[in-house]
């Protein structure tokens, strides 16, 4: 784990933490649909842009298939459904259930054999999936059908985004981080255009939704799906997505301290244990390790 990835990481579990607050402005302005789209195209735009100013010569010799799989996954079907879930459960329950991909993505990896997972790498899951439950619980609100279709809409999203993690670990290794974003968002904006016929933009958006509709597609999508790419080549699909733990504790400081929503000493404590469960899986803390049987000292012989 080097520097760099530390940095990357961090950056990510802010922007993305942030980007509930975004999500929400700009599902209102464009609907659930156009801010899917539109936030593709303009992810990609930026970075096609960025590698034009740079006279940087792309290379998609892998292949549409790939790409759009990935777009199909971890653009269209995790912001999606995510889009359209989180107005109906809010986004402390979002919040919730996004924490379950590292854990979808740890049983795919492991199916698959994309990676293999150290106890610690294991323990570190565990624990953010319990702090999960710490820190942020479960609302008391009636479970409506809207509730309910929000939740399985949200999980459909983390799976998505958890299998769309795996396959790139396994099939976009070696593949540049520029190409794989571009080609993803433009995959999944192309797969997302057409549902703007069952949730079209619902009238003409503020200043305050073009503004979130551009720091979702700009910081929040072209600059952190860069990363992200990056994170899965140097560390693995499945302690890059742990990132999502991480997430989920920024979005609730942000709710806590923007919002004013309260925050409880189970919630605190549920925030260290994700930390914890964090740095288990990124190999920045170890478990200890017992002593290998040669390395144990034989008990003295009795003279008796």
């Amino acid at each position: 784990m080097t520097p760099r990835d530390v940095s990357a990481y961090l950056f990510l579990a802010i922007a993305w933490g942030l980007s509930f607050m975004c999500v929400v402005q700009a599902v209102h302005g464009f609907g659930w649909a156009g801010a899917v789209a539109f936030r593709a195209f303009i992810a990609a735009g930026t970075l096609l842009l960025i590698a034009r100013l740079r006279r940087k010569r792309l290379d998609f010799s892998c292949g549409i298939k790939p790409l759009a799989i990935v777009g199909a996954t971890t653009v269209a079907g995790q912001l999606v459904f995510l889009s359209y879930g989180m107005p109906l459960i809010g986004t402390a329950m979002s919040a919730i259930l996004v924490a379950t991909i590292p854990v979808f993505s740890m049983l795919i990896a492991r199916v698959w054999g994309v990676e293999r997972l150290n106890g610690g790498a294991v323990a570190g899951i565990a624990l953010g999936a319990l702090g999960i439950l710490l820190l942020v619980g479960f609302p008391a609100v009636p479970v409506t059908a809207d509730f309910v279709i929000g939740c399985a809409a949200t999980l459909v999203a983390t799976f998505s985004a958890a299998f769309g993690s795996v396959y790139a670990g396994r099939r976009l290794k070696g593949v540049g981080t520029s190409e794989a974003t571009i080609g993803a968002f433009i995959s999944g904006g192309l797969i997302s255009l057409p549902l703007l016929i069952l949730a079209p933009v619902p009238g003409v958006p503020g200043l305050a939704d073009i503004a979130a509709l551009v720091t979702l597609g700009v910081v929040m999508s072209a600059a952190t799906y860069v990363l992200y790419f990056g994170l899965i080549n140097s560390i693995g699909p499945t302690r890059a997505i742990s990132v999502e733990f991480a997430v989920t504790g920024v979005a609730v400081l942000v709710g806590t301290i923007l919002l004013g929503e309260p925050l409880s000493v189970p919630q605190i404590a549920g925030a260290v244990v994700i930390g914890l469960g964090c740095a288990l899986v990124l190999g920045l803390v170890r478990l200890p390790r017992g002593k290998r049987p040669e390395e144990i000292t034989p008990p003295a012989a009795s003279n008796g």
